[in-house]
Formats: C-alpha cells, structure tokens, sequence
C-alpha cells in the first residue's frame, strides 16, 4: 500500500471519548470524530445534538472535560483559538466575522499579515499572498475590494480564503449554504472540491439532507450529546439517517391534557416578508397548544417576532376572534392580546439588573399606576400574583433578576407577559436551557394555561416537546409551511422528514 492510501484511511483529526459539561447540562457525553484527508464529513443531528459545542472544541474555543483529540495520531491539547489555527484547523461559520470597512485582503490577513524586517504589516505580500489564495478557490473579485461593496457569497469565499490564509489542514462548514442563492451554492459545491483535491479534511455541519447526501464522503451523527453512529454515505440512506436522529421513544413526562379546544381566537392569512418566510397562514383556537417546528433557518423565530410586531410583514393579515388587526409594534400587540416569550431571555426577556417586581409589572404598569404615579403596594401585589402562580424560586421578589436560575429567569418572563392578560400567548423555545425539574414546571403550566382557554403558540426544536405538548404541529422549512401534523401522523420520524424536505415514503424491509 503507497503512503498515499495509508494517509487517505488515516484521520487527520480524531477526536475520542470527549466530554463537556455546563452548570446543569452535559453538552457532550463521550463522543468521538474523525476527519479524513481530501473527504467531507458531515456531522448531523437535531438541534441541541451537541454539534456546535463539538466544533468549540475542536476550533479551541472550549476546553474538554475529559477525551482526547489526536492531530495525525498524536494527543493535542488545545490552550485556545490560537492553538487550533496553529496547528491547521480553521471553521467558517454560518455568519462570518469580517469587517465592511477593511478591503478583501486585510479581512483575509487580519491578525496574522506579513510583516517586514522592521516588523511593520507588508502591504504588497499581503496582496500577493490574497491574489493568490483568491485564484485558488476562483474568486471574481481583486484584493483591494472593500467588503462592503460584495455580496453575501463573496463575502464567503473571502473567509474561505482567510481560513486558507493559515493553511488550513481542516476546514469547518457550519452551514454554509444557509444564506445562498442556488446558483452560489452550487459554486461552494464546486469550492468544497477543489478543498478535497487539495487534500483537506472537512467537517461540514447541515441540516438539509440533499447537501449531505450530495456532498459527503462520510457522516457521523449524534443525539442528545452522545456519539451514535458513523460510516460512508454510501452505505446508509436518508430514511436510516433519520432514524439514527431521533431514535429514541418520545419520554412520557409531559402533563396529561384531554385537548377540547375551542372556537377559533386568531388566524394568520398570507404572512410573507422579503427574504425570512413566505405565505404563512393557520388558525389558532381557543384553548389549543400549537407547536412550530422546524431546523435551522426554518424561520420559526422571525415569524414570530413579525407576529408579536417586532418586524413587518411584505403582505398577509392576522384576524383576532374574526376582526383584522394591524400589529406594527410590540405595543399593539400587546395590546390587541398578544404577548410573545423570545428564546434569548437575556437579551430579549427579562431585564437584568432590574429586580423581579420590577421585570413581571414592567408592560403592566398602567394597572399599577395612578395618576402617573407608580403605587409600590399594588405593584408588588401584581408581580407577587404572577411568581406564586408560576411557582418562582427565589429569596424575594426585589432579588435581581439576573441572579436567578435560567429556569426561574424564564418563569419571570412568562409571569411578565401573563401579567397583561393575553388571548395569545407566543413561548419561543420554553425550555432552552433549563433543568429537567423546571421544564416540567413549564409544561406543566403551559397545560394550565390551556386549561384555562389561554391559545398558546410553541415554538420548539425539541421532538419529544414538541410531540408531546401540542395538539397540532406546523412544520417549517426555509421559511414556509412543510406540513401540518396530528394524531397518529405526529411521530419523530415524519417532522424530521418535512423539516429536512425528505418526500420519498420509507421503503418496507423485505420479510
């Protein structure tokens, strides 16, 4: 066997038994990777798979709690970023970092320029050196272009070039196609061949099934932060991969709901904006659980943000209880009975540095207020309602928000936006990042709520959340309705399939 064949069945990188834990979540549980020379490996899993914590690690963003990764069979250990660079492992990210002001080529050197004998950056090589990566991956722009005048997929080829720039051993794709065109994806299609006949190793992460089965040479797939299985594209099909995704039984702990829901409370005709989803519509009823699913890109969140006003729509009209209504604003929203719980807590939720009163009256002050005047009494009085009802853990209500579990941070939210009495209540992914006690806490009273004829919209990248809270399922997939579900269609295997845009019907295994 030539060294040639014995370096194309040997990993560049391995990584092996790597594990990794947050306050009260295991990220990664032993999992392991491995990249080959000149072949694409896809990583592939549900949201929350332990994907992007994996590509941390590897790019030196995150140190392992336990594992080990090998560079070429040898244990490495990397300090940071800088280490991975140095030793040829470089990711582009679905949202590159560059910068508009600087041209082609000190985006591509920024960092790391060619320096003079008096140490100072040498204008004229760095040109040299970017001409002659931009040549190598075919880019049709020159190095002085300032990024700012390119478009979205030359502003791709310029961080394909800048991860070149260190000569790059490994090249990471986190969904690189999201924001293309089909034309550009075809021509990245064209750049990711050139990279394995220059003998790189990469780790492409998709969630769209035909890329990975146009693209690949190998997969790995995980689930919940395991390793589950790995092998050659062209030993596995699309209905088995699914399979490996979501293989598990959906967990029988959610709350026990006999749906009865009720005449119809909102609708949504037309829904459309210019570039984050098209022709949205569906009806809401009183009482009812209505679950979004879909995978990255999906545009699930940017829906609903345009829903609660945050964003406007191109065209399409939403009816509460049969009347059209024009939400332009968060306020009218609000206002016309519709709250909406954003997944970002921290940024977009809750207010840090205010206390918990203060955070579940704030978009309630006019029922605490008298003549412009706060009333202290009534103010606590509200906010007391709201944390007892939501079963609040904390020391007191004048307790920083900021200083709470996630799980009670999402629970202040929730009580701010019940506060103002909603018919409609938006929960955009309830449970991200909390505790197994505090997301039972939150179905729990989600299934209250409904209970109580409250119409809840939930949005959530969870299987079994999703499956086992709704009463119906709208699945999205870039930026429209794939499919509605209920009953017995609503299994793991048939939202993945729509999510992804899987069509063909499993085949039936021989007897």
């Amino acid at each position: 066997m030539t060294d040639a064949m014995t370096s194309a069945h040997t990993p560049v990188v391995s990584m092996d038994a790597i594990t990794k834990t947050f306050p009260g979540v295991k990220a990664l549980d032993q999992v392991r990777l491995d990249l080959y020379p000149g072949q694409v490996t896809a990583l592939v899993g549900e949201n929350g798979a332990g994907k992007s914590t994996t590509v941390k690690v590897l790019t030196g963003i995150y140190q392992p709690d336990g594992g080990t990764i090998r560079i070429d069979g040898d244990p490495v250990r990397f300090s940071g970023p800088n280490a991975a660079s140095a030793a040829g492992i470089t990711a582009i990210h679905q949202e590159t970092v560059l910068f508009d002001e600087l041209s082609v080529a000190e985006n591509i050197f920024i960092g790391h320029a060619p320096r003079s004998r008096l140490g100072l950056i040498d204008t004229a090589e760095m040109h040299r050196k970017a001409t002659a990566l931009l040549q190598e991956i075919g880019a049709p722009f020159g190095t002085h272009t300032v990024l700012r005048d390119l478009g979205i997929a030359n502003k791709h080829l310029v961080a394909i070039a800048r991860a070149l720039s260190v000569d790059a051993r490994v090249v990471i794709m986190d969904e690189p196609t999201a924001a293309l065109s089909h034309k550009e994806i075809e021509e990245l299609y064209e750049l990711v061949e050139t990279l394995k006949s220059q003998g790189k190793a990469i780790l492409f992460i998709s969630h769209k099934f035909d890329e990975i089965f146009r693209i690949a040479d190998r997969y790995t797939v995980f689930r919940d932060g395991s390793f589950v299985g790995d092998g050659k594209i062209a030993d596995i099909d699309e209905n088995t991969l699914v399979k490996l995704m979501v293989g598990r039984a959906v967990d029988q702990i959610f709350p026990e709901r006999i749906a009865e829901p009720g005449e119809d409370v909102f609708q949504v005709v037309g829904y459309s904006h210019p570039t984050e989803f098209s022709d949205i519509g569906f009806t809401l009823r009183r009482g009812e659980i209505l679950g979004f699913y879909g995978l990255v890109g999906a545009g699930r969140s940017e829906f609903m943000q345009s829903l609660f006003g945050i964003t406007r729509p191109s065209k399409g009209v939403c009816k509460i209880n049969g009347a059209i209504r024009i939400i332009r604003s968060p306020a009218a929203a609000v206002s016309n009975g519709i709250v909406y719980v954003p997944e970002d807590r921290g940024k977009q939720g809750a207010v840090i540095g205010l206390p918990i009163f203060q955070n579940i009256t704030l978009p309630s002050l006019g029922r605490t207020s008298r003549s412009g005047f706060i009333r202290l009494a009534e103010e606590f009085a509200l906010a007391r309602q709201y944390a007892e009802r939501l079963d609040l853990r904390a020391a007191s209500l004048d307790q920083d928000v900021g200083n709470l579990s996630g799980g009670n941070q999402q629970k202040v939210v929730i009580a701010k936006w019940l506060a103002t009495q909603p018919q409609v209540i938006i929960l955009d992914e309830p449970t991200k990042g909390i505790d197994i006690g505090s997301k039972a806490a939150v179905h729990d009273f989600m299934a209250e709520l409904a209970a109580q004829g409250l119409s809840v919209i939930m949005v959530s990248s969870e299987i079994p959340e999703v499956i086992g809270m709704s009463d119906r399922v709208i699945v999205m997939r870039d930026g429209r309705i794939a499919a509605e579900l209920s009953g017995e269609e609503l299994t793991p295997e048939t939202l993945v399939r729509h999510a992804a845009g899987i069509t063909a019907a499993p085949r039936l295994q021989e007897a």
